[in-house]
């Protein structure tokens, strides 16, 4: 009934987050009515997330051998922010507040346990210390209180303080859908 390539479309797209295959079809049906310029153009946009790698230090996404935070002269290597998901630096930078460098642990259990992985994430992160600071930039829920308590338990000894969000954000809300002025004042006010 579809063409093949569309099928093969709505297929790939349907299974991404908040997509399924009623708005991947949508989508594959729009990009055809854009014509074949634009869809070269998108493509070609998609095939350069291929050439993307991770930072060895921060674990957020790079073109060269280090990300653009960790390899910035002017950061502060001496205050480091620990983030679940890549979408929460990109939340963090955008208000322009916070001038240290991350640790991109993954998204983090609802039951406080970290991972094998995340474990050694946070070895890496201590080794990059001491730090005078540590923010902990976790979801303003209870899971990311428990997963506050249990990375403050891994993390002890390796800095002067650590510091949680302030509560600009509301219990219940997720680091990527704060605004810029509120995420930007618990970055100001935090504990």
């Amino acid at each position: 009934m579809l063409p093949r390539s569309i099928q093969k479309f709505i297929s790939a797209f349907a299974a991404l987050p908040s997509i399924g295959p009623r708005q991947a079809t949508r989508l594959a049906f729009y990009l055809v009515s854009l014509g074949s310029a634009s869809i070269v153009d998108i493509a070609d946009a998609a095939r350069g997330l291929a050439a993307l790698s991770t930072c060895p230090d921060c674990f957020f996404f790079s073109e060269g051998p280090v990300c653009p935070f960790c390899g910035n002269p002017a950061r502060r290597k001496d205050v480091l922010a620990v983030v679940e998901r890549p979408t929460d630096v990109i939340a963090i930078e955008a208000t322009r507040k916070f001038n240290g460098v991350y640790l991109v642990l993954g998204e983090l259990k609802k039951t406080g346990a970290l991972q094998p992985e995340q474990k050694l994430k946070l070895e890496r992160g201590k080794a990059r210390g001491p730090f005078k600071e540590i923010l902990l930039a976790l979801d303003q829920t209870t899971y990311g209180d428990f997963n506050a308590q249990t990375i403050t338990k891994e993390l002890s000894g390796v800095t002067e303080k650590i510091t949680r969000l302030g509560r600009g954000i509301p219990t219940g809300g997720e680091i990527e859908f704060a605004d810029e002025d509120t995420l930007g004042s618990a970055i100001e006010k935090r504990s």
